[in-house]
């Protein structure tokens, strides 16, 4: 496209100012600044913009739709916990599995800036006496699962697969696929470990204006977890442009797959028992959710809005619907805490597209740095000066035709890891306390007993969730320790 081209296109949009410095710079950033701009449909971007303002006035005004929200209707949602239904849904789940129908979506976009690291967050090691990472953790219990499945359908070794499509953002795609590629996969082969990048919006002005970070670029952000279903139609590397997300799940014959967030180190990935929920359900979208902690927990849950599922966030709902009560169980009405973890079939992640304009993205108000347009300064706001585009994973729900809710329980399946070292909640020893713990129920729901102030890690690749630890039945262990094998756990008692 000419430049004189590009330029009317911007003239036409109202954002002729990303050319204010164009005679001063060199040819190579002209030429950068030009690739930024054609690769930005510009429309699109004043057209989210309208459409997030327009739907943030109507969140804040007294007559919204605060009135029209209610909790999940009878028969929308059910528990695990009842061992004959939790292991007919196993059996489901792993059938599919099995036959080579499940893949894995992780959302793996963000850094650990809140931690004090800079590196992706799946990189973290919470202090595990193993010192395994997040992102080791989640492969490994691939690895395992693909065994398990492998036993019950009567396979042989390797002829399982669960692929696993890991999506980054800018900033943290090199650093994630270099720290897989110098860990070798985890155990994983290459080829069945697909990793993609999710796509960036301009930052903007109060006004819409597009923000310039520098003369010759255009200040831009990730676009949100719920970025992931454009994600999966954009070409996975720029060499191949029919290589995408959806291209390869449809390649390798996936009709289902789980999405979770890299930040729960309790996370089931692959779960048998939720997928065959899903499936049993006929599902095209489910959505696995904790139970509330308390009426005032600032947790979204998924409930009702205008008669359609959607996850509504704490600060919507009224103390008085926060706290209201089921009069048949007393549980609380609003429970289903909403934590990132979604089935979705593939067919359901091809229909997004069609109604994708739709959706209304979420501003988020920043200190974003920019280039001051008449003394071409960079200016370092000290409060919020501009806004953030985000698409939420969760903004899809109102557009299912068949939804389902599965709640577990929070102790088994979510210790996110979201605060620095040493805040006391949802920071690295919670993740680290929660996962050990678990490990001690897995000891003790085998018939072993553990004696207090015993820590005992279990890998992975030894029990992905209590199984395959029946020989140590009527063991007491007295040593702290990290296992590989079950053969390992006879050091500690």
């Amino acid at each position: 496209m000419s430049i004189d081209t590009l330029r009317k296109r911007y003239q036409a949009a109202g954002q002729e100012h990303l050319f204010t410095f164009w005679s001063e710079l060199s040819q190579e950033e002209q030429a950068s600044l030009a690739a930024q701009l054609e690769a930005l449909n510009i429309d699109r971007v004043n057209r989210i913009y309208e459409k997030a303002v327009g739907s943030e006035s109507g969140a804040l005004s007294p007559t919204s739709l605060s009135a029209t929200i209610e909790p999940l209707p009878k028969g929308a949602s059910e528990s695990v916990g009842t061992p004959e239904k939790d292991e007919e849904w196993r059996q489901i789940g792993l059938d599919a599995i099995a036959r080579g129908e499940v893949g894995v979506l992780l959302m793996a976009g963000g850094q650990g800036t809140r931690l004090g690291s800079s590196a992706p967050k799946g990189c973290y090691d919470i202090g595990l006496p193993s010192h395994k990472s997040l992102f080791q953790y989640q492969a490994e219990r691939i690895t395992r699962l693909q065994h398990i499945a492998e036993a019950k359908a009567e396979k042989p070794a390797g002829s399982v697969i669960i692929p696993w499509y890991v999506m980054t953002s800018g900033p943290t795609r090199q650093t994630t696929e270099n720290f897989f590629a110098s860990h070798s996969y985890f155990g994983l082969d290459p080829k069945n470990v697909i990793i993609f990048e999710q796509g960036t919006l301009p930052c903007l002005a109060d006004d819409g204006a597009v923000l310039l970070d520098t003369p010759s670029r255009v200040a831009v952000a990730p676009d949100g977890n719920g970025g992931l279903y454009a994600a999966t139609r954009t070409p996975i590397s720029s060499t191949d442009k029919s290589h995408t997300v959806l291209s390869d799940l449809a390649k390798r014959k996936i009709l289902y797959v789980h999405a979770y967030c890299v930040d729960n180190c309790l996370v089931r990935v692959a779960d048998p028992i939720f997928l065959g929920y899903s499936i049993q359900k006929q599902a095209d979208c489910t959505a696995k959710v904790v139970p509330k902690a308390h009426p005032s927990e600032s947790v979204g849950v998924v409930a009702y809005r205008d008669s359609k599922f959607s996850v509504v966030e704490y600060s919507e709902i009224t103390k008085e619907q926060a706290e209201r009560r089921d009069p048949e169980t007393g549980e609380l009405s609003f429970r289903a805490g909403n934590i990132a973890n979604h089935f979705y079939t593939t067919a359901f992640l091809n229909k997004v597209e069609a109604f994708e304009e739709q959706l209304a993205f979420h501003i988020a108000r920043k200190k974003i740095p920019y280039i001051d347009l008449k003394t071409k300064e960079i200016v370092k706001p000290a409060k919020p000066n501009g806004m953030k585009l985000e698409m939420f994973v969760f903004d899809v729900f109102p557009f299912t035709e068949r939804f389902a809710v599965l709640e577990v329980v929070r102790k088994e399946e979510f210790s996110p890891l979201k605060n620095a070292p040493g805040t006391g909640s949802d920071d690295p020893e919670t993740s680290r306390r929660d996962l050990l713990a678990q490990h001690k129920r897995f000891l003790e729901n085998a018939g072993a007993s553990v004696k207090d102030g015993v820590e005992i890690e279990i890998s992975p690749l030894v029990s992905y969730s209590g199984e395959g630890l029946e020989s140590i039945q009527g063991k007491v262990f007295t040593k702290s320790g990290y296992v590989e094998n079950v053969e390992e756990l006879d050091a500690l008692a």
